[in-house]
């Protein structure tokens, strides 16, 4: 969005007419060049620097996905066991038919 911005306000700067336009002008078409070009780099790129870093990343503990994540993971899990084995105090018992 913001680049579509600052490209529609070239515009008027590469088509423009008048007194000093000859100067304008360039500015104009290098501003626009410039916008298009890096918004191009920046979308090819930035997905593929991430593949080429995910795949030099160490192999986590289970095979698949982010070591990172399984040790995030981890807390999580041992606080829902304990939740888990705890009584709640909230349960009745209700009686067999």
């Amino acid at each position: 969005m913001t680049t579509l911005a600052a490209l529609f306000g070239a515009i008027p700067l590469a088509i423009g007419h008048g007194a000093g336009s000859e100067l304008r002008q360039p500015l104009g078409i290098a501003v626009i060049g410039g916008l298009i070009v890096s918004q191009i780099l920046t979308l090819l790129t930035t997905p593929v620097i991430y593949l080429a870093l995910e795949k030099l990343r160490p192999a986590s503990r289970n095979g698949r996905g982010s070591p990172h994540a399984a040790i995030l993971a981890e807390p999580a899990r041992l606080e829902f066991a304990a939740a888990a084995s705890r009584p709640t105090g909230n349960l009745r018992e209700i009686p067999p038919p």
